[in-house]
């Protein structure tokens, strides 16, 4: 099941990939798909709706770790425009954005760290590597992605 899942990863973040060169929005939400799934199958461990496993655990902070190193290359100059809610904030604060990949990309690595190489041995475990994972995504959202309500 752990290779299945690892494989699945890799094989989304280099379809990703290869696209990259003709659509960088598509890319940015190609990844961002990939966030969400990972996003929920952790929030799903965490509130007890799927039984926890640390395979899964492991394939979704790989996941969030992989995006983090290759999401800040998808905002060239000039895609802010078209069917897209990355925030203007992004082009006129490049050095905020840039210290919130950073942050992101330091984070999901102290999740990898933590998690070991089977995943973390446990929910509690789990919940202390993803957690500040997840604020990350979450302050990221509030200052450079535009609002739909």
């Amino acid at each position: 099941m752990k290779k299945i899942a690892l494989a699945v990863t890799a094989l989304c973040l280099s379809i990703s990939g290869v696209a990259a060169a003709d659509d960088p929005i598509a890319v940015r939400k190609a990844i961002m798909q990939a966030n969400a799934a990972s996003a929920g199958l952790a929030g799903a461990m965490m509130k007890g709706e799927l039984e926890y496993n640390p395979a899964i655990a492991k394939a979704a902070i790989l996941t969030l770790s992989a995006s983090a190193k290759s999401f800040g290359e998808f905002f060239p100059e000039g895609s802010g425009d078209g069917d897209t809610t990355a925030a203007p904030a992004i082009w006129d604060d490049a050095e905020g954005f840039q210290a919130a990949l950073d942050k992101y990309i330091s984070d999901t690595a102290a999740a990898v760290e933590a998690s070991g190489k089977d995943g973390p041995a446990d929910l509690a475990a789990f919940q202390a590597a993803i957690g500040p994972v997840f604020g990350n995504c979450k302050s990221c959202h509030e200052n450079f992605r535009v609002q739909n309500n």
